[in-house]
């Protein structure tokens, strides 16, 4: 198959297609089924238990995993980009990190508390699978689209995301409630975790099969020839230093990452931990009920997500990036405060709107302005493999606090630290030099 040229329709859908493939997993995996299935496994315990030589709060010690893989992450990422820099071939790494996270996924199937070591090892590198695709995913964009069509097919990616992880959402709920019509028998409790799991197998089949189309159309790059020695594989942390370096000549795209990395490292945090929030805060009046009611809250997220992504695709047009992403930003505070007081479903279900609303628009936009602000250059590898390392860098911190908080004072004192990460991000947003482009 021939390469296609940049800014082609058909190399943008496929690329874009990817989001489609792989927000199952940000969605059943780090949101929906598999918080709500890890909550009902301690449930016998009290919500504790003794690993690592230590007592913990289950919730607390996800956050703690979820913290060390994308530290692992943070720190892969520049060997790797210097690795994939130098043979010319992201798409095999971006390969290799989505079966690494869909196998992991699968894995999941076998996760118990007799075995939790294990569990938590595919837990783990699900992450990290995730993750570190979407590093050189990323880095894809200033390569396949010119910067007019940045805004809009990333809108576009985020969209296909929500709206693939919302369909196998829903066939996976439809499971979760009705295991009999799906030929799944034991008692109403054995069912539903049998369906849990089962889901599990179906992200990491999902994701590996639609990813396909990607692979089809993205470029492979150019290859060097020569032996991969040290100075190659340690290439990335060069670069990392050397675009560190330029950040002192480019004020706007420095303060831009500065006020990125820590809303972003909110945002995140407050992704990760919405289902295990609303298990252990909501008032419930059954199991059942949770189950159902925290999977509608995900449902709902991603529907309303999809229009949050086009309005504020259609807002930065009109205002700019960075004032749209401060406003963002500042709706963000507000929720956090409303999640310190609410404890029915009712209001949970109205919080899962607005956050629908703000979360897939931040997303998008933050990645676009980053693009945008991006000097003239054909490295944009290095660039993007910064900006997801201050990224991962964020979420450690953010998932370290919450869990922290969580262990010794509760969730809702947790959610209350983020919103000051918000109130920074907003101030050094307030910092960036004015430009005179409309689009910023």
């Amino acid at each position: 198959m021939s390469q296609l040229q940049k800014g082609d329709k058909k190399l943008l859908n496929a690329w874009a297609f990817y989001d489609w493939a792989n927000s199952v997993y940000s969605l059943t995996i780090a949101s929906a089924i598999f918080p709500i299935f890890y909550n009902s496994l301690f449930e016998l315990r009290s919500g504790y238990l003794t690993i690592f030589g230590m007592y913990l709060k289950s919730t607390a010690l996800i956050s703690f995993i979820t913290a060390a893989s994308f530290l692992l992450v943070a720190v892969l990422s520049p060997l790797l980009s210097g690795i994939a820099d130098y043979v010319g071939n992201k798409k095999m790494f971006m390969r290799f990190f989505n079966y690494l996270g869909a196998f992991s996924c699968i894995g999941l199937y076998w996760f118990n508390l007799d075995s939790i070591y294990i569990g938590l090892i595919c837990y783990f590198f699900g992450l990290v699978g995730f993750w570190g695709s979407l590093v050189f995913y990323n880095s894809y964009l200033p390569d396949i689209a010119f910067e007019e069509q940045q805004d809009a097919i990333s809108a576009k990616g985020y969209s296909l995301g929500y709206i693939g992880s919302v369909l196998l959402l829903v066939v996976n709920l439809a499971m979760v409630m009705f295991p009999s019509v799906f030929g799944i028998s034991g008692s109403e409790d054995e069912a539903r975790d049998t369906a849990m799991r089962i889901s599990f197998i179906a992200v990491g089949l999902w994701w590996i099969g639609f990813s396909q189309y990607t692979y089809a159309y993205l470029p492979k790059g150019n290859s060097n020839s020569g032996k991969l020695t040290k100075s190659v594989v340690f290439n990335g942390f060069r670069e990392l230093r050397k675009v560190w370096g330029q950040l002192g000549e480019n004020v706007r795209l420095k303060r831009y990452l500065g006020g990125f990395f820590v809303y972003s490292m909110a945002v995140q945090t407050v992704m990760l931990v919405a289902t295990y929030f609303g298990a252990q805060e909501i008032k419930w009046e059954s199991e059942k009920q949770s189950t159902l009611g925290l999977i509608i809250c995900i449902l709902l997220i991603q529907l309303v997500a999809v229009l949050g992504a086009f309005l504020t695709s259609r807002a930065s047009s009109k205002f700019g990036n960075i004032p749209v992403l401060i406003g963002i930003n500042v709706f963000w505070v507000i929720l956090c405060v409303g999640a310190y007081v609410i404890d029915q479903p009712v209001e949970f279900y109205v919080m899962a709107s607005f956050v629908g609303l703000v979360m897939g628009g931040i997303q998008s936009l933050s990645r676009s302005t980053y693009s945008k602000l991006l000097p003239k250059t054909d490295d944009t590898a290095s660039f993007f493999s910064f900006y997801d390392v201050a990224e991962k860098i964020g979420i450690v911190i953010g998932m370290i606090v919450y869990g922290v908080i969580d262990q010794y004072w509760g969730p809702r004192y947790s959610i209350m630290f983020l919103a000051a990460f918000f109130i920074i991000g907003i101030v050094l947003l307030m910092r960036i030099p004015k430009s005179t482009e409309r689009s910023l």
